[in-house]
């Protein structure tokens, strides 16, 4: 996993659009150096005094970018996605919910051929406090820099957990949207693999919610691995009604599978501390960075 650093420049995908132009000023606020934003026919024109280009190619040869946020309708996720992807980006954030799943997979494909970071799709990007670098929707007054990697599904969790740790005097050394569809570009066994190895990263929190198995896998990864920072869980949906759906694709439970119930176990069986609300995160996060101390 790769993130660009302070200044280094981003592209934003859709820039002309009514949240490409919104959430590009609020980037710009933080600090993120945007650098080019692309919309096929609208290039030479500038949003934010940002310069606007047809394709990312340009974008690309003009600030020699390798990271680019994705505001684009999700018919045209995947066309935008490979766009990028051969123009040398090498991180690319999709913001877009309702993305088509198996255009989400030939992304993803194309992805890994190439060696590239993708995050989401359906998700709320990503934020590196100490670099003032946000790529995405989040509220940036919800987090701070500091020590704790904060990896969720949920975007409204993960800013409210964020400020949770923030008001409690834990920062945040990433904070990363892995996004609400049943398939993803990039799965919370990679988050905590960098984390592990991320020197600046001294705790990990992951926000879960009901639906599909991604925690209990987390789980097995947790034991296999021997993961020596510690983790805190949180888990959404424990009051949820079986076989509705709550907001996310993948947040939908089958039976008796994805219950909260069963990644609570399985994160717990893994040596997880679970807080049971988020109000609940910052103590845990507290009393497990005492213990490993």
């Amino acid at each position: 996993m790769i993130f660009p650093k302070k200044g280094e420049p981003v592209i934003v995908q859709g820039i002309t659009g009514k949240y490409g132009r919104l959430h590009t000023r609020f980037m710009l606020d933080y600090g993120t150096n945007v650098a080019a934003g692309t919309t096929p026919g609208k290039g030479g024109q500038s949003v934010e005094e940002v310069p606007v280009y047809n394709t990312v190619r340009e974008a690309v040869d003009k600030t020699g970018s390798r990271s680019s946020v994705l505001f684009v309708p999700a018919e045209f996720t995947r066309v935008a996605g490979e766009e990028a992807l051969e123009a040398g980006i090498k991180l690319l954030v999709l913001i877009t919910e309702h993305v088509p799943i198996r255009d989400t997979l030939r992304l993803i494909q194309l992805g890994q051929s190439k060696g590239v970071t993708i995050i989401g799709p359906n998700c709320p990007g990503l934020i590196v406090p100490s670099e003032r670098v946000k790529m995405g929707i989040m509220p940036a007054p919800s987090f701070s820099p500091g020590g704790v990697a904060v990896f969720s599904r949920s975007g409204t969790l993960m800013y409210e957990i964020a400020g949770q740790l923030t008001n409690a005097g834990f920062g945040q050394s990433v904070a990363l949207g892995v996004g609400g569809d049943p398939v993803v570009g990039t799965l919370a066994t990679e988050c905590l693999d960098f984390a592990e190895s991320h020197e600046q990263t001294k705790a990990v929190v992951v926000v879960g919610e009901i639906g599909g198995d991604a925690e209990e896998r987390l789980a097995k990864h947790i034991s296999r691995s021997a993961y020596k920072k510690p983790i805190v869980a949180y888990i959404a949906g424990r009051h949820a009604p079986k076989e509705k759906k709550l907001g996310h694709a993948g947040a939908i439970i089958y039976g008796d599978y994805g219950t909260a119930e069963s990644k609570i176990n399985a994160l717990k069986g893994a040596g997880v501390s679970v807080a049971m609300t988020p109000m609940e995160v910052p103590d845990l996060v507290k009393a497990a960075l005492a213990a490993s101390a």
